[in-house]
């Protein structure tokens, strides 16, 4: 994963400070792009542990076009918690008297997901992210954008306008709420020689936490539409608006740039699957990923 290292001393070396909405400040650059050849291997971070069963459950919602994250925390995926957790202690006038991260603030967060989990009008209420991805992916305006792709891959793939948009405007403030506005906004797809390429621009990424959780998850799914699209797999390219470290990522980011590389794993799909909204989480093996442990950090909200 040199690529994904590259852009983490590039940021420590070229990066300016910057102040943002979490108060949590950055070191952040400007235009960034990395590729990745997926016959080369799974591009999943080999530098520190990443939680794959997360990227798939999470692909998996987005295709459904689910918005609500109770699929989610049922299948211990926490990754998005934390955002409509702090719209429920501010509606219910809680914020201030539970400072981010004390120890009360996690006991009523696992009391959250608790509730999330087995009361279903509860995550009605506030367990739902407004129109986030699943929504844009599945349902802009009434069309189905993943299903168009599919067809419009299989009938005219040399196509310039396989193209998938998670930026509605109308949706951005609905969508900051209780959840966020899309930070991976567009990807496009490309075949060429019959090989599946995908490209991705990402309006902002923190670069520590969420950055090997994107390049894992586009992957995998570029990986799937090829799969079901009967296409050979080409490369994955990112591409970035503001990229940046959070200053509490700092000493973290210098240790995983100390470790060593490790050989690539590689991704195993159940053949049998061609529909690409038919997938689940037993159709997707990970085979010879031997990482370093996971690096600890918290996610700025």
């Amino acid at each position: 994963m040199q690529q994904y290292h590259a852009l983490m001393q590039h940021i420590l070396d070229q990066g300016t400070l910057k102040e943002n909405r979490t108060g949590i400040n950055t070191i952040s650059v400007f235009g960034y792009q990395m590729r990745f050849d997926l016959q080369e291997g799974f591009p999943l971070v080999t530098t520190k542990k990443v939680h794959l069963k997360s990227i798939i459950h999470e692909l998996l919602w987005f295709l459904d076009g689910d918005t609500n994250i109770r699929y989610l925390v049922q299948n211990g995926v926490n990754i998005w918690n934390e955002w409509p957790f702090q719209n429920y202690l501010q509606e219910n006038g809680l914020a201030d008297k539970l400072p981010k991260y004390s120890e009360a603030w996690k006991e009523e967060l696992a009391a959250f997901k608790t509730q999330i989990i087995e009361q279903e009008d509860f995550a009605k209420k506030w367990g739902e992210l407004g129109p986030v991805y699943g929504r844009q992916w599945r349902n802009f305006e009434g069309v189905d954008q993943m299903r168009q792709l599919v067809e419009d891959l299989k009938k005219n793939p040399n196509s310039r306008r396989h193209i998938i948009s998670a930026w509605n405007p109308k949706d951005i403030p609905v969508m900051a709420k209780s959840g966020l506005p899309p930070c991976h906004t567009l990807f496009q797809f490309y075949v060429a020689d019959n090989k599946l390429s995908c490209q991705l621009y990402q309006r902002s990424a923190d670069v520590f936490l969420g950055v090997p959780f994107n390049i894992a998850s586009y992957a995998l799914l570029t990986m799937m539409v090829a799969q079901v699209c009967d296409l050979e797999l080409g490369d994955f390219v990112h591409t970035f608006g503001d990229a940046h470290l959070y200053e509490n990522h700092l000493d973290q980011t210098k240790e995983q740039l100390s470790r060593d590389y490790r050989a690539l794993p590689q991704m195993k799909i159940n053949p049998n699957v061609k529909d690409l909204f038919a997938f689940k989480y037993e159709d997707f093996q990970l085979e010879n990923y031997d990482p370093h442990p996971a690096i600890r950090a918290q996610v700025a909200v």
